[in-house]
Parts: structure tokens; C-alpha cells; sequence
């Protein structure tokens, strides 16, 4: 069975960090494209960041760039999200995602990804 699971995710206050983690089983990541998307209450989801398969490309929403580092451990069939600066306008479920069609230049089109983790809860508060 194809699976991702992420983990990571919890409560912090502004200004503070978290790295989410995403690790795959039942499949490689070493040919998928790796994009994390977040959804927040009565909101629709939304991409914050991606990875292609060799990690050489990535993309960053605007509203994390400078603040949020995707990365990736192929050995490790494992891929991370570093997120520094935490805001409380971040606060949402964070899902990763897998996707086989553009692994080389991955966009944050939710279509581009078929394979989805069940999502961890990260709430930014004091």
C-alpha cells in the first residue's frame, strides 16, 4: 500500500520553529516530486512548497518564502519542511503530498499529486 505519513506538527508560538516530516513506505520517493499543502478552517487548501525528485528544484509560496526550507533524504525516504518564523496566520493542517507527472519541475497545482499523507495539525499561538 502506498503511504505517506507526516509528523512534526504541534503547537508553538509565533516566532517559533517546527520541521515537519513526511516519510513515505510501500513505494520510493526517489522518482516523485514532494509538495506540502496546508489547509486552515473554512479555508481551501493551498500549496506552501515543493521539491523535485533529485531535490535540485523547489518552490516556496509567497507567504513562506525567506521563512520555510523544503528538503529532502532520499536514502531516508523522507522529506522535510522546515518552517522558521512561525506566524499565527500559519496555523493549518499540513499535508505532503506525492506526485510521479512532473518530478523534474513540480509546480503547487494540487492536481500534480496523487498521493496524499492523512496531515498533521500545526497551530501557531501564545
Amino acid at each position: 500500500q502506498l503511504q505517506l505519513v507526516e509528523s512534526g506538527g504541534g503547537l508553538v508560538q509565533p516566532g517559533g520553529s517546527l520541521r515537519l516530516s513526511c516519510a513515505a513506505s510501500g513505494f520510493t520517493l526517489d522518482y516523485y516530486a514532494i509538495g506540502w499543502f496546508r489547509q486552515a478552517p473554512g479555508k481551501e487548501r493551498e500549496g506552501v512548497s515543493c521539491i523535485s525528485s533529485n531535490g535540485g528544484k523547489t518552490t516556496y509560496a509567497d507567504t513562506v518564502k525567506g521563512r520555510f526550507t523544503i528538503s529532502r533524504d532520499n536514502a531516508k525516504n523522507t522529506v522535510y519542511l522546515q518552517m522558521n518564523s512561525l506566524k499565527p496566520e500559519d496555523t493549518a493542517v499540513y499535508y505532503c503530498a506525492a506526485g510521479d507527472g512532473y518530478s523534474d519541475y513540480p509546480t503547487l497545482m494540487i492536481f500534480e499529486y496523487d498521493i496524499w499523507g492523512q496531515g498533521t495539525q500545526v497551530t501557531v499561538s501564545s
